[in-house]
């Protein structure tokens, strides 16, 4: 572990429309101590996302990883995790824009929060326009373990951890790429307590069509999964947060 340093956790499937930007958005910090692994998760591109991604590593920060596997994204972040060396932990999509002071905003609010996990607003953008879609999301100011099974405000993109208070769990590989973010954050809200959110936005999400959380109607049946097989809750309890969850959601994604 490296004082100070943030290792960016980036999954890449099929990435190359966007993966030259992300990058790009990482290379523009402010903060400048920060190590970006990118996984490329064995796309079928025939290389068009490697080939990308190679453009920017005469960086000695950006570190590609060749997975020979498909693995989902759970898998392919995992293979950075076990990379990484930084005190901190951040996710960035290989789809998704931070601001330019992402890093250096997050890291003063999570000293003055004392935090062990935080997350931003974001801007939600077209895919290929850029133009903003839905009005930012803004993100409360803390959830909990409890708040997290009714909804989860927690954009892999927005997040950064202590790995000295948090540790550096893996995430779950049998989630595959559906809901394995959630049963991560799940499994370390066990842990701390409570994250903090920043009001403040600074991430830009790319909402694709092809994305396998865009259709919510598909994501019921591994939702309820979540909650009552790998958080074990009760069947009433089960009932009363998918409830939540899908009111919750109608409102998040309302035009």
């Amino acid at each position: 572990m490296e004082k100070g340093l943030v290792s960016v956790i980036t999954p890449m499937y099929k990435g190359a429309a966007f993966v030259g930007e992300a990058i790009e958005s990482v290379l523009k910090q402010t903060y400048t101590n920060w190590e970006m692994i990118i996984v490329d998760d064995c796309s079928p591109d025939d290389g068009a996302g490697i080939t990308e991604a190679k453009k920017y590593t005469t960086d000695l920060r950006v570190i590609l990883i060749e997975s020979k596997v498909n693995l989902g994204s759970s898998g392919a972040r995992n293979i950075a995790l076990r990379k990484s060396k930084g005190e901190y932990i951040a996710f960035l999509d290989s789809d998704d824009i931070w601001y330019p002071d992402f890093l250096e905003k997050q890291l003063e609010f999570m000293k003055r929060q004392d935090a062990a996990l935080v997350f931003s607003s974001y801007r939600r953008i077209d895919e290929l326009t850029k133009k903003e879609i839905l009005i930012p999301f803004i993100v409360p100011t803390k959830v909990t373990y409890k708040s997290l099974l009714k909804t989860c405000p927690i954009f892999p993109s927005t997040a950064v951890y202590d790995t000295t208070k948090c540790g550096k769990p893996l995430f779950n590989e049998a989630m595959g790429s559906l809901r394995d973010d959630y049963v991560y954050w799940l499994t370390m809200l066990k842990r701390i307590k409570q994250a903090y959110g920043n009001g403040e936005v600074l991430v830009d999400y790319r909402m694709r069509k092809t994305s396998v959380t865009a259709n919510k109607k598909k994501v019921i049946v591994p939702q309820w999964k979540v909650l009552r097989q790998i958080e074990k809750l009760s069947l009433w309890y089960c009932v009363y947060n998918i409830v939540c969850w899908g009111f919750i959601s109608y409102f998040k994604y309302r035009k």
